[in-house]
Parts: C-alpha cells; sequence; structure tokens
C-alpha cells in the first residue's frame, strides 16, 4: 500500500496506538521516521525504537511510554504536507502549547527541534507538532 504523506501515516499510527493503550507499534521504516523518532527518544517522549531488518523496507518499532497510565505524547499534528510546505526562519519557530511540545524541523544540517533550529540559526521546514 502506497501512501503519499507518510509523515502523516507515521503520527496517524502513533495517535492510533497511544488511543488503543498499545506498548508498541510499528512503523515502515525511512531515513525521516528514523530521525523523528531519535528526536522523540531524545525528548523523552517514547521509552524506544528499533529498527527491525527484513528483506522488503525493514520496520520501524516504537515502544510507547505511559506514566500513570496516560499516555506521554498528548497530541500530534501535522504541519507541513505535500500539496502545501510550510517553512519558517529561525527566528520565527513555533512554540507548541507553550514550550511543553515541540516541533519537528527538516534543516539543511538534518531534523532537529524548533529550540535546536533556534539555537543553531537555522530555518527550515516545519514537518509536525509533538505535545
Amino acid at each position: 500500500m502506497s501512501h503519499s504523506d507518510p509523515i502523516a501515516d507515521y503520527l496517524t499510527r502513533l495517535r492510533n496506538a497511544l488511543g488503543a493503550k498499545h506498548r508498541q507499534v510499528e512503523i515502515p521504516s525511512s531515513n525521516l521516521k528514523v530521525a523523528i523518532s531519535q528526536l522523540l527518544f531524545d525528548q523523552k517522549f517514547i521509552e524506544k525504537f528499533e529498527v527491525v531488518k527484513d528483506n522488503k523496507q525493514n520496520i520501524l518499532r516504537i515502544n510507547l511510554k505511559y506514566t500513570n497510565g496516560q499516555p506521554v505524547i498528548m497530541g500530534a499534528k501535522r504541519v507541513s504536507s505535500p500539496g502545501l510546505r510550510r517553512y519558517t526562519p529561525s527566528d520565527k519557530m513555533p512554540r507548541v502549547q507553550g514550550g511543553f511540545g515541540i516541533a519537528v524541523i527538516s534543516t539543511s544540517k538534518g531534523v532537529m527541534t524548533e529550540k535546536q533550529a533556534r539555537a543553531t540559526k537555522v530555518g527550515g521546514e516545519v514537518l509536525c507538532y509533538i505535545w
């Protein structure tokens, strides 16, 4: 099954797994999805992730994180889409939920949070918000 927007598919699978209180979710892997998962792990939104090798595309297995039965990730929203790209300069990076969430930015120096992009003074495409 082909998807026209793999990042939206990634976020939807995360939201669905969290809503169903699953401990882990498996998603078709790509370099961008691995980079986003690394950011979520670094920011303590997920417990861990791993790339499971198979003879096709590989699978990204994400262990979800809960505190007191509630998911750590309360929401995820796709900002930029294949039909409408959203770019922002480093001095106008968005704040998500008053600083409690992160914006995932794709820059010329790699995928990073809006705080990292602001600190390194690089702009880029706003992929999604996670809170």
